[in-house]
């Protein structure tokens, strides 16, 4: 339980420092939750027929939060981003919210594309991270529509890149060098040497 504890005041913390919730927010949501599905336990309210009863109640409160929450709202906020992207599109198109086909979310990118960089040349950053966000989204969507994983796909870009730059490492390295004391033309005939060692 000790590293259950652990987990959650640091994740807490974690999340706290980038200002998305903190540990009272999660010390009170599940104090709420609690409150709000045990109304015989820390209200007024005894069920009548036992325990039967308070079972049935408590199941008809989490199907309650769970109408309440909308089409979306069972997807974990907890996925990593790109994940949590892909599901919630797959359930937005099983309510009838989708692109009819992979050119009409290829489209949307290109939209996406070209308002992230009008957010740029304004220089608003609330805009660029509103944008950039919008652009993720809408790879993500389209990896949904072409079959892909952009999870997936991420993770083996950067594993990718990792093998690619470790390579230039080693070969300048070998040359007597590091990369930060080489010239853009240099570094570039370094990278494309590392991606034909693939």
């Amino acid at each position: 339980l000790g590293d259950l504890l652990f987990q959650v005041v640091f994740l807490s913390e974690l999340a706290s420092a980038k200002r998305w919730f903190g540990i009272d927010d999660v010390v009170r949501g599940i104090a709420d939750k609690m409150v709000r599905r045990h109304p015989w336990v820390f209200g007024d309210e005894k069920p009548s027929g036992g325990g039967a009863e308070a079972l049935a109640r408590w199941e008809a409160q989490k199907s309650k939060e769970k109408k309440s929450r909308g089409a979306l709202g069972g997807v974990p906020v907890s996925l990593p981003a790109l994940l949590r992207a892909w599901r919630v599109g797959e359930k937005a198109a099983a309510h009838g919210f989708d692109w009819p086909d992979a050119a009409g979310v290829r489209a949307k990118v290109d939209e996406e594309l070209a308002e992230l960089d009008e957010a740029v040349a304004s220089g608003v950053s609330e805009r660029i991270e509103a944008e950039l966000g919008d652009l993720l989204f809408a790879l993500a969507s389209f990896g949904r529509k072409l079959g892909v994983d952009p999870e997936a796909a991420l993770r083996r870009a950067l594993d990718r890149f990792s093998g690619r730059f470790r390579r230039a490492e080693l070969a300048a390295e070998a040359a007597g060098t590091e990369l930060r004391e080489l010239d853009a033309e240099k570094l570039d005939v370094l990278w494309q040497e590392a991606k034909r060692a693939e």
